[in-house]
């Protein structure tokens, strides 16, 4: 039995947001439970050295750690928020590949946001993540 209670809404009134790797609009009915920005980050916290694209596969893997520590999967999640040091249109298809691989066609709403640095240096992107225990 899935655990999917989503309900994602993307009104004809608005562009077709799926090829960007998001959704305009996600509710759920349950507690909502709020994931702190994952990275690319060893087993002290310290970035891992690496490329945009290995940077984003290890971010989301970290971020599905976080959401298993609280008994949840990315099926669960309602929003992400995405942010890219020195954003172009190449990481943002970078990214949108990870996010298609992880959420299929059920996607989260997500916002992006290009920054110029993150917390510690050589970090190249973070997500955050709001989920909800059904």
């Amino acid at each position: 039995m899935s655990t999917d209670q989503r309900s994602i809404t993307n009104p004809d009134t608005l562009h077709d947001p799926a090829p960007f790797g998001y959704s305009h609009a996600v509710s759920a009915p349950g507690e909502l439970v709020f994931i702190g920005g994952q990275y690319a980050s060893d087993a002290t916290g310290a970035p891992v050295p690496g490329d945009f694209a290995a940077q984003v596969e290890l971010a989301f893997d970290r971020l599905r750690s976080a959401l298993e520590g609280v008994g949840l999967g990315y099926e669960h999640v309602v929003r992400l928020g995405t942010f890219i040091v020195d954003h172009d249109l190449d990481k943002l298809e970078v990214l949108g590949k990870v996010v298609h691989a992880r959420f299929g066609d059920r996607l989260p709403a997500q916002t992006l946001s290009g920054v110029a640095s993150l917390a510690l240096p050589g970090m190249l992107f973070e997500v955050d993540a709001v989920a909800v225990r059904s």
